[in-house]
């Protein structure tokens, strides 16, 4: 959520960002109604002030014994004049609401911006080279994943991993968290697997996302599309201390989504499915620190890929793509020798105070006043695609696969490894 006083003073930074996203509001409706809520509570201040003088009359009418009939009266209508414009207010309130819930983050300066902007590579790293076999013809081969029993559990698009995949995504999961916890000092949570509405809207996904999510209509609750809604929403309504930041959190969580805007784009096999399993970093910190803490994140997910001997690319997103939330994103794309692309494993993003003032996160400043935080997310990573990049990488001649030797010394010595990393 935007400041109100930013959304007044920054009108054509606003149409722009619309117009960017594509997202449909009357503007004039909504700076009309800003208007007029302004104008509602400044009558309500000067009826206020009337009413204030009135008590005032009335005790010192009472004092000299002096009827107060009269001076009842106008309290009384005043009183009633009170009632009629705060309800009238709380309905121009509702109405700006629901136009403001729709205006996304103002990317930050630094992102790639235009009508035709496109991402642009930061960083690239390791060699891309190819490979003879793909991953879905290693793993059909051996039998490690099956769509076919998955759909019959559940629908299309729903994973089942056996034996060795299973394990693979086991250890990535258990080696991905001792990594956030032992070399980057994130606090380890388990959140839970469903939320309620307010928790979606304070983070962004809500309302804009809504058909991408599964609804549980008898509970009023959504399955997560990440972990980064119930990990946010941990401070929510909360005032935290300056010294406590930054506060960061990893988790893991299965992930749960239809992507009803996916049509069209490639949905074979590991590369894009409705459920899935993720570690995810999250970091709330002082408003001064969000842009170097944005950079220390990218690092912590690299730091992945490094380990596990991946090649990868990091790239900026332009704001015509970026999140509904975010001001500022760096995904992490690993390279698939054997299909021959880059995957998505990692998205990292800087959403300043725009989840902090739906979700209330405030801390108090040197000053003690109370100060929305920054917060920010990532993914430390995403395991389907990391699965395909390491069954490609590590192939053998057999047409099977080895795990990456830091996974192999990972499941023989445990997190004792971070020791000498």
């Amino acid at each position: 959520m935007l400041d109100r006083d930013y959304i007044i003073a920054n009108r054509p930074e606003i149409e722009s960002i619309l117009k960017t996203k594509k997202i449909k509001l009357d503007v004039d409706c909504l700076y009309k109604t800003i208007k007029e809520r302004k104008s509602i509570i400044n009558e309500l201040n000067c009826i206020r002030n009337e009413k204030n003088s009135i008590s005032k009359k009335i005790a010192e009418y009472k004092k000299q014994k002096s009827d107060c009939s009269e001076l009842f009266k106008e309290s009384k209508i005043i009183a009633e004049k009170t009632k009629k414009l705060n309800e009238v207010l709380r309905n121009i309130e509702e109405k700006e609401m629901e136009m403001m819930k729709w205006i996304p983050n103002i990317p930050h300066k630094s992102v790639p911006s235009g009508e035709n902007a496109k991402f642009e590579i930061i960083k690239d790293c390791g060699s891309f080279d190819k490979k003879e076999l793909s991953y879905d013809a290693i793993t059909e081969k051996h039998k490690y994943t099956d769509f076919k029993r998955g759909a019959k559990i559940a629908a299309s698009h729903f994973p089942l991993y056996i034996g060795k995949g299973a394990y693979l995504e086991r250890i990535l999961i258990n080696f991905m968290i001792d990594v956030q916890i032992h070399l980057h000092n994130y606090k380890e949570v388990f959140v839970p697997y469903l939320v309620n509405e307010n928790v979606l809207f304070s983070t962004g996904q809500l309302p804009k996302l809504k058909d991408d999510m599964y609804f549980i209509g008898n509970d009023d609750l959504y399955l997560i599309p990440t972990s980064e809604p119930p990990v946010t929403n941990i401070h929510m309504n909360e005032i935290l201390r300056a010294d406590e930041l930054p506060i960061k959190y990893t988790t893991y969580s299965a992930c749960f989504r239809r992507e009803a805007g996916s049509y069209g784009k490639d949905t074979k096999g590991l590369k894009r499915v409705h459920q899935f399993n993720k570690v995810e970093m999250v970091r709330f910190v002082h408003p001064d620190d969000s842009d170097k803490e944005l950079e220390i994140m990218v690092g912590n997910a690299e730091k992945i890929l490094e380990l596990l001997g991946l090649s990868y690319r990091v790239i900026i997103i332009p704001d015509n793509d970026l999140s509904f939330a975010s001001s500022k994103t760096y995904d992490i794309e690993v390279w698939a020798p054997g299909s021959g692309e880059f995957l998505e494993v990692s998205s990292i993003s800087n959403f300043n105070d725009f989840q902090s003032r739906r979700a209330n996160i405030r801390f108090k400043d040197k000053n003690n006043k109370n100060i929305f935080i920054h917060t920010l997310n990532g993914s430390g990573l995403a395991t389907p695609r990391t699965m395909i990049s390491i069954i490609e990488k590590y192939q053998t001649e057999d047409g099977d696969f080895e795990f990456p030797p830091i996974l192999q010394d990972y499941i023989l010595r445990g997190a004792s490894i971070f020791n000498e990393l």
